[in-house]
């Protein structure tokens, strides 16, 4: 396993997870990126990722589905939901699973940031101080 977080990111929007992806490995991390929930739960990086960000809305298994997946098959990692439509009841059903953030797509990179940093345990990056 590498000695730096792995950042793995879901979403069904390329753009989205290339821009998400640059932002994370401009941090330092690691990070690996799939088009789908179904994707990422083949892949062996379940179990080597230390922060999840996931969109909300995908084919197939949603980011909410994949959230209860995680918790019933005991991954409980920290997840980061970004979304085009935010809903307050989606909101609230995701945080009061666990989830560290809920985030308007698009969403501000400062943000993320600071998201990353608390689903990780670590003081604020100085990146957007």
């Amino acid at each position: 396993m590498s000695q730096h977080p792995l950042i793995s990111i879901i979403d069904d929007d390329e753009a989205v997870r290339a821009a998400t992806e640059s932002l994370v490995r401009s941090l330092g991390f690691g990070a690996s990126t799939f088009a789908s929930a179904e994707e990422f739960l083949k892949s062996a990086r379940v179990g080597e990722t230390s922060c999840l960000i996931t969109d909300v809305n995908m084919p197939g298994m949603n980011g909410i589905e994949l959230q209860s997946y995680l918790l019933a098959q005991g991954h409980h990692l920290p997840i980061i939901f970004i979304t085009a439509f935010p809903e307050e009841r989606i909101r609230q059903r995701v945080h009061d699973a666990g989830a560290i953030a809920f985030l308007s797509k698009p969403f501000d990179g400062c943000t993320m940031v600071e998201c990353i940093d608390k689903a990780l345990g670590r003081n604020a990056s100085k990146v957007c101080n």
